[in-house]
């Protein structure tokens, strides 16, 4: 077995001991993954008691050695990943929804263009869709015709009607 992995037993003890104090059923699972590959299991062992890939158990001794037990046993995985918060977004609409309230016509990329400005990074037009949807926005556009108007043919000949009509 490598020097990579040799675990003295003061690390196998504080494994242990991050094992019983966790109580996220994510974390118990790598921990105990980790705990038996420091026990002196094979890889693909640890990987038919545990479920994970034995190429995931290598991966986590390493991320063991280069991040430390509390990357292992933490769970990193939730939260809000977003670029700003629900407030400072409404702050970036509020004149976007000023001018679509008097019935001006408000496009996605003059908002993305200020929300990349205010971010500081470029970002994807699906985000900004995602924003909008947050704050109860929705798309209404004008229709480019009347549902009930009458075709190109009945209008032809309601004109030539008129006309005979006027002569």
């Amino acid at each position: 077995m490598g020097s990579k992995y040799r675990f003295s037993n003061e690390e196998i003890d504080a494994i242990k001991e991050a094992r019983r104090a966790n109580k996220d059923k994510r974390a118990d699972a790598r921990l105990k993954a980790l705990e038996l590959r420091a026990e002196g299991m094979k890889a693909k062992e640890v990987s038919q008691a545990t479920g994970f890939h034995a190429a995931y158990v290598t991966t986590l001794v390493a991320i063991y050695r280069e991040k430390g037990l509390e990357y292992i046993s933490g769970n990193h995985y939730g939260g809000n990943r977003r670029n700003m918060s629900f407030e400072e977004e409404a702050t970036i609409l509020a004149p976007f929804k000023e001018r679509a309230e008097k019935g001006e016509l408000v496009e996605t990329s003059e908002i993305k263009m200020a929300y990349q400005k205010a971010v500081g990074h470029s970002i994807g037009t699906s985000q900004i869709y995602y924003v909008l949807h947050r704050h109860g926005w929705r798309k209404v556009m004008p229709r480019s015709r009347h549902p009930q108007k009458a075709d190109e043919e009945v209008i032809e000949t309601s004109k030539k009607l008129k006309l005979n009509s006027e002569g």
